[in-house]
């Protein structure tokens, strides 16, 4: 497998949905609330259950990866928290950094690139490794984001017991287990993964529309250490945490490509909803910068990962 390969084969495709979706942003003035409400109240419960209750993944390896995920998080978050201190962050530029550092766009851009990639055990992957995410996003993510403001912190973690994600991941495996999985073929499971497929584009779209609508100027240089964070250290502790818990083949190689995916977006609405204001650089400010840049620099990168994983050098 070769560079020019893993770019063409998988991170080109990826990227030219991308693309439409960033010159329709530039071009037009799309209201993206209309459609990200679609996608996550519609299309994504259809993709993870159907993805959940589809999976060539096994409990026990699914459990190994929802720990990877936890130690992965945690582990950036204790790197970005130190790296922060020593360069005298603080405030909003402070918590933005651990925010970028340590949450990677695991969605509309990893289960894309991981289907691409890897196929369904790939897009499997990338389902659940959202699904564990997203826990410690509306946990320790909303407390990072919150800290200084007025809002309660429980009211916004509760929002994700709003969200139809949780319930399509208790009911896919209730499914497995209780022997009620439509056979494949039949018109539910079709229905089931044509709409679950839709959210793949959707995702993707939604991306490059909101990469369009992003605003940056004086935070690129002090977001360079969020990029070196994000784009080469994240990597190298994804690989650790991997080889650690014994997560190998395809799961384990999907488990290090979405942990070195960009700065994702959801801390970016995080800091918006939490803003406080005052002098200097904002956390909004600071995260949008920090994932225009990172998604750009990510081509390189994710390029040379992909040229890695799927050649077989490390798993």
């Amino acid at each position: 497998m070769s560079l020019v390969a893993a770019l063409t084969d998988a991170i080109l495709p990826v990227l030219s949905i991308a693309a439409v979706g960033y010159a329709l942003g530039r071009g037009r003035d799309v209201d993206v609330d209309g459609i990200a409400t679609v996608t996550i109240y519609v299309l994504t419960p259809a993709l993870v259950f159907h993805s959940l209750v589809t999976t060539p993944i096994g409990e026990a390896t699914a459990f190994v990866l929802g720990a990877g995920v936890v130690a992965y998080t945690l582990g950036m978050l204790a790197i970005a928290a130190g790296v922060g201190s020593a360069l005298g962050e603080s405030g909003a530029t402070y918590g933005g950094l651990l925010l970028s550092s340590s949450f990677p766009n695991a969605g509309n851009y990893g289960i894309p690139l991981a289907a691409f990639a890897f196929g369904a055990v790939g897009r499997s992957t990338a389902v659940l490794y959202i699904v564990f995410q997203s826990v410690l996003m509306y946990t320790a993510g909303v407390s990072i984001a919150s800290e200084g403001a007025s809002t309660s912190v429980r009211d916004a973690v509760v929002e994700i017991f709003r969200l139809p994600l949780v319930y399509a991941v208790v009911a896919a495996p209730l499914a497995r287990l209780a022997g009620v999985v439509p056979e494949a073929g039949t018109p539910t499971m079709a229905v089931l993964r044509l709409t679950g497929d839709a959210a793949i584009p959707v995702m993707l779209l939604l991306l490059g529309i909101q990469l369009a609508n992003t605003t940056y100027g004086s935070a690129v240089r002090r977001t360079i250490p969020a990029l070196v964070l994000k784009l080469a250290v994240s990597p190298v502790l994804a690989v650790t945490v991997a080889l650690g818990l014994g997560l190998g083949g395809d799961v384990g190689r999907v488990f290090v490509l979405a942990c070195a995916m960009p700065a994702a977006v959801t801390p970016l609405l995080l800091t918006v909803e939490y803003d406080t204001g005052g002098e200097g650089i904002t956390g909004p400010e600071y995260v949008s910068t920090a994932i225009l840049l990172s998604t750009v620099g990510s081509v390189g990168t994710l390029t040379l990962l992909l040229f890695v994983l799927r050649s077989g050098l490390l798993f």
